[in-house]
């Protein structure tokens, strides 16, 4: 089967319609129709529903679309081996682990740290927890490092380390003069969250319960940097990671409120498609050298021991 066919249909899939996939794929409108047309031809079947805001998948265009996503993944490999290119590994990480530990952890690997063998072309896209779902599932990345905040992750996965979680607010916040701060104090403040849900479930699963059931959340999208100045600024209190606080903290910028309650640390997983190729060597040896990257080594030491 012809790869523009299924191209031009993943196209569509992906950008909800004719038009926008033309664009997306640079060619003409009547060129990507003629290449669904002569895809449904082949399949004989409809894998489209056209309509005139876009075009939505038919049950058979559902269950061809993962098997067209692989067929273009497996040609782009072949392509790669017969050029004797460089293994590709499209990495996706959530903000707060992209601008700290995320470049140490690629520089390391560039360097040899697991071998001069492991090299890749690595490219790296950080983005949010919902966004870099969306587009591990669609097949837009390979690899996705994130914060656990409980929610199960499927398919192949592992822990590769552990981080602090902190509440920080800015130095001349009300609460950064109490010696103690208790979970009923801390909601009495605005609470800034990076993502919708995200901080909730991190609560739910390190204290038991929703402790911003009824707190004043202001939810600060697309900008981490964004939500720490606001922070600093006295704006409202922030649960977040150690690394992504961590020069603002040493800078004197934000401040740790130390909470009543022990807080358990998150885990730093990472999610990877199967069956690279020959990218899985340089997948394995990243894993390696994230591991040994760990920011809590002696919290894995424990775990595992348990």
């Amino acid at each position: 089967m012809d790869s523009r066919y299924l191209r031009a249909f993943v196209a569509v899939a992906d950008h909800g319609g004719i038009s926008a996939a033309a664009q997306a794929l640079g060619y003409a409108q009547s060129s990507v129709s003629a290449q669904l047309k002569r895809l449904e031809a082949d399949l004989g079947v409809s894998v489209l529903v056209r309509a005139g805001t876009g075009a939505v998948l038919t049950e058979a265009g559902v269950r061809l679309l993962p098997h067209a996503r692989e067929a273009l993944e497996l040609e782009e490999l072949m392509r790669r081996a017969a050029r004797g290119d460089r293994p590709r590994l499209r990495i996706g990480a959530q903000e707060s682990l992209a601008h700290v530990w995320m470049p140490d952890v690629l520089a390391a690997l560039e360097y040899g740290a697991a071998g001069t063998d492991a090299g890749a072309d690595i490219e790296l896209t950080m983005a949010s927890r919902r966004a870099l779902e969306q587009a591990f599932a669609a097949g837009g990345l390979d690899l996705v490092f994130q914060y656990d905040n409980g929610v199960r992750t499927l398919g192949p996965h592992a822990v590769v380390g552990h981080d602090r979680t902190v509440l920080v607010a800015g130095p001349g916040h009300p609460l950064a003069r109490q010696e103690l701060v208790t979970p009923e104090q801390m909601v009495r403040y605005d609470f800034l969250v990076a993502e919708p849900g995200c901080t909730s479930e991190m609560l739910v699963d390190r204290f038991g319960t929703d402790l911003l059931a009824g707190a004043q959340l202001a939810v600060i999208q697309g900008s981490l940097s964004a939500l720490l100045r606001l922070t600093g600024h006295g704006h409202g209190v922030s649960l977040l990671p150690e690394l992504a606080v961590a020069r603002e903290l040493r800078e004197g910028e934000l401040v740790e409120l130390r909470l009543a309650e022990r807080i358990r640390p998150v885990s730093i997983v990472a999610q990877w498609r199967p069956r690279l190729g020959p990218g899985d060597r340089t997948l394995r040896a990243l894993l390696d050298v994230a591991r040994r990257a760990d920011p809590l080594p002696e919290v894995t030491r424990a775990a595992r021991a348990s």
